[in-house]
């Protein structure tokens, strides 16, 4: 009996020495980070440390850290944070945008100017926000940039800033940069002074230019940048700017390959503007130079101003039809073009579209995306269409309402055989209910 309490006694024990031996293990692990973090100078960090940290930092929480220490606001002024920034304008009334701080604006261009090559203005809809970008870009006087852009969020405020004016602001970068490669200005009054004043000083290295809803900007502007700017591979512009002088100066021997031609076609008064008509040769002389090109149209005209386009073979790859586009339209792009790649129709009249579709999957043997919104098409001919395409459609979308059942085929039954000829599962598009 005694050796069993004496047992009992010592079994007894033991937990709660095995808990006071966990504990002190905890105790000790806590000592050892509370000391390493107390221990830890973060003032004394080395600067490549520092910096990379400020680069995750969203601007305002970075000029926060930089009143920390002395040497955190060391870092903070180094050429290496101030090369990529992005200005962002608005007036607190009327927009969402945090607006950059003007205190900072004057601290950047006192102190930065020469280190910017990364530049972007984000405005929104309000004049006085456009006007207060024209003003900071003509305070650049000792910059390099090398990337511009200027955005409006909402409706294009840089339009309603006077020609003068903004052309004075652009110049003063266009004329000290001299090593701008990519520039986006897209509605914008620019004009042919400006761009001839940004080819005087930057063809040798401008390769991209986003010029789309620039009214002030003349064939004639844009085909003096076509004509010295060499190393330009991506160009977007208005379709009334593109003309066959254009596509031929981007075709001559000294240019580069052109990689990326967006064509915006915009109508906003119908039967006002009359399209001209680019001539095949000149489609051909473009894609011979640059045989991988992708030519992107978007379309927003309506139905009956459509007349100039694609009677002769077009070698458009990407075409985006923003308004209703009728059948006949349809039926002259599964002739005319070889080269589509993607193509998106926002809205048709009600008849089926099968023997477009059908003439598209036969003659564009290139095409692997395909986008359908207020369109009819019934089972039957959507699934020969499928069929033909097989499983080069990588994108293929949609809305349930847009097909028609027939005799031949359910809804329930067409996603069956359309992902058996695409090789993966496939369900049309739902209309969202809220």
């Amino acid at each position: 009996m005694k050796r069993a309490r004496q047992r009992g006694v010592v079994d007894s024990e033991a937990p709660q020495t095995s808990q006071k031996s966990k504990k002190q293990k905890t105790c000790s692990y806590g000592s050892v980070f509370g000391e390493l973090h107390s221990s830890m100078d973060w003032g004394n960090l080395p600067h490549h440390i520092i910096l990379r940290i400020f680069q995750f930092l969203p601007l305002v929480d970075r000029a926060k850290a930089s009143s920390v220490c002395r040497r955190w606001n060391e870092v903070f002024h180094i050429p290496d944070l101030w090369r990529r920034f992005e200005f962002e304008l608005s007036q607190p009334a009327t927009s969402y945008l945090k607006s950059t701080h003007p205190d900072l604006i004057q601290q950047i261009i006192k102190r930065h100017a020469d280190h910017l090559q990364y530049v972007s203005f984000k405005v929104d809809s309000s004049t006085e926000s456009a006007e207060a970008a024209c003003n900071i870009l003509s305070q650049l006087v000792n910059c390099s940039i090398k990337t511009l852009g200027l955005i409006s969020t909402a409706k294009p405020s840089f339009m309603n800033v006077s020609k003068a004016h903004f052309a004075s602001a652009l110049t003063v970068v266009f004329v000290n940069s001299k090593s701008l490669s990519s520039i986006k200005i897209d509605d914008t009054p620019l004009d042919d002074p400006s761009l001839k004043v940004l080819v005087a000083n930057n063809s040798d290295t401008l390769k991209l230019l986003k010029m789309s809803s620039c009214p002030h900007v003349s064939p004639a502007g844009i085909l003096c940048v076509a004509d010295q700017c060499h190393g330009l591979k991506e160009l977007a512009l208005n379709y009334y700017i593109l003309s066959d002088e254009l596509l031929l100066a981007l075709s001559s021997e000294k240019h580069v390959d052109l990689e990326h031609l967006r064509i915006d076609v915009v109508s906003e008064n119908p039967g006002q503007v009359e399209f001209h008509t680019i001539k095949k040769q000149s489609w051909d002389a473009l894609v011979k130079h640059s045989p991988k090109v992708n030519i992107v149209m978007y379309f927003f005209l309506y139905e009956e101003e459509f007349d100039a386009f694609f009677r002769e073979e077009t070698p458009v790859t990407h075409l985006y039809f923003g308004r209703a586009v009728s059948k006949a339209m349809l039926g002259r792009i599964g002739m005319n073009c070889p080269r589509l790649i993607e193509l998106v129709v926002c809205a048709n009249g009600l008849q089926p579209l099968d023997d477009e579709l059908i003439r598209i999957a036969e003659r564009c043997k290139n095409l692997t995306a395909m986008g359908l919104g207020e369109c009819e098409v019934t089972c039957r001919g959507f699934i020969e269409f499928v069929k033909m395409c097989g499983g080069r459609l990588t994108q293929l979308s949609i809305m349930e309402e847009v097909l028609i059942p027939d005799n031949d085929y359910s809804l329930d039954r067409l996603h069956l055989e359309v992902s058996k000829h695409l090789g993966r599962l496939w369900f049309p598009d739902m209309m969202p209910t809220w």
